[in-house]
């Protein structure tokens, strides 16, 4: 389940409305507005990421609404190890992630990857569906890495995540 925040909506937008939107790109579970703003819940990922490219910025009613992925409990940033991939395919391993969502850094280094992702639910799901998944004619292995991210020299890093339900 992926929550995305509507915020900037116009007084007239009604939840039928924002969940016929959001429909468009998949199964929407739950819509709900509060004051000038909405939460939107879809159950795939993948949709999830294409309705808020798609719908950032849609003109609702003539007012441009801001739509993002909810950043309720977040864990931060994680780093992902792929296993099995060739060097050069960086832009394409790139845009497999993003279907999942953000990924701010992505490097092949010899035949395996390092993939950050500043949003938990985001990698977690990510991980989840290309582990053990074909690229590029290659079986590869998806994980968290084993070591973290790189940070700035004066920032703490944030605790571990807890372990992902199973």
């Amino acid at each position: 389940m992926v929550k995305i925040f509507v915020g900037n909506l116009p007084q007239e937008a009604t939840e039928e409305e924002i969940k016929a939107l959001f429909d468009e790109y998949g199964t929407v579970t739950e819509c709900a507005i509060v004051k000038n703003f909405a939460f939107v819940h879809m159950d795939d990922r993948k949709a999830a990421t294409k309705a808020i490219k798609n719908l950032h910025q849609h003109k609702l009613h003539g007012t441009a609404i801001n739509v993002e992925a909810s950043h309720g409990k977040n864990y931060g940033p994680v780093k992902i190890h792929i296993a099995n991939v060739e060097k050069g395919c960086d832009d394409e391993l790139r845009a497999l992630f993003e279907e999942y969502g953000t990924v701010s850094e992505c490097a092949v280094v010899k035949n395996f990857a390092f993939v950050h992702m500043p949003n938990y639910d985001e990698a977690m799901d990510a991980i989840k569906e290309l582990d053990n998944s074909d690229f590029q004619e290659k079986r590869i292995h998806v994980q968290v890495s084993k070591s973290l991210p790189k940070y700035e020299e004066y920032e703490e890093y944030p605790p571990a995540p807890p372990p992902p339900p199973h």
